[in-house]
């Protein structure tokens, strides 16, 4: 394995390539990635993605960019590996948001449970993660391939079940690339205002989505 001894985040400039091989094939190795892994999940959803580098997620993991070497092919990777472990953790907090209540609410009510976990925590690291996709799509177009198929699941789960699986599709696509528009435009606008005013029309087209059925 070729690991990349780089900075990440759109850092311009060429990459060196080291020789380190990735730890696999023990419960004991595995269970390190996961720890150094985690710590630098948590140092990017503090911190986000400016200024990321591997010396910087090796002082937030408390080791060196080698043994991260050791373990991942980069920095790349490891960002790319911290990103899909905090979508994970807004993909679950979503679904629990909106199975709340007793019975399962209406498609309209379990996008509005969500919205609130979209602009949390992971908000801000996950949205500069979009802006990176665009700024170097050659290097980082996996992290918009990416999202799209975690949170494209999620979507279609939460349509109602007796919809065709085309129209579940087809609504889970709008629903994805609107929240992802609004959440983009609520990050460089900074207009909180006119994005909750967007997110109720998406919110009134769902309710009438769901009405012609009745």
């Amino acid at each position: 394995m070729e690991a990349v001894d780089g900075d990440a985040a759109g850092q311009d400039g060429p990459q060196v390539r080291t020789g380190f091989r990735r730890s696999t094939g023990s419960k004991r190795g595995e269970a390190r990635r996961r720890e150094l892994l985690d710590r630098v999940t948590d140092d990017l959803a503090v911190n986000g993605l400016v200024d990321f580098s591997l010396r910087r997620a090796a002082r937030a993991a408390g080791t060196t960019h080698k043994v991260l070497l050791y373990y991942f092919d980069g920095a790349d990777d490891l960002l790319g590996q911290a990103i899909v472990q905090l979508r994970d953790k807004r993909i679950r907090k979503g679904l629990v948001a909106a199975s709340q209540g007793p019975t399962r609410q209406p498609l309209a009510a379990q996008v509005r449970a969500i919205w609130p976990i979209l602009v949390g925590d992971e908000g801000p690291v996950l949205d500069q993660a979009i802006g990176l996709a665009i700024y170097d799509p050659d290097r980082y177009s996996e992290l918009g391939r990416g999202a799209r198929k975690q949170y494209l699941p999620a979507l279609l789960s939460i349509c109602p079940e007796d919809w065709s699986d085309r129209r579940k599709l087809e609504v889970a696509e709008m629903i994805l690339a609107v929240l992802r528009g609004f959440l983009v435009d609520r990050r460089i606008s900074g207009d909180a205002v006119g994005v909750a005013a967007g997110f109720e029309a998406l919110i009134r087209a769902l309710e009438r989505e769901e009405a012609a059925d009745v």
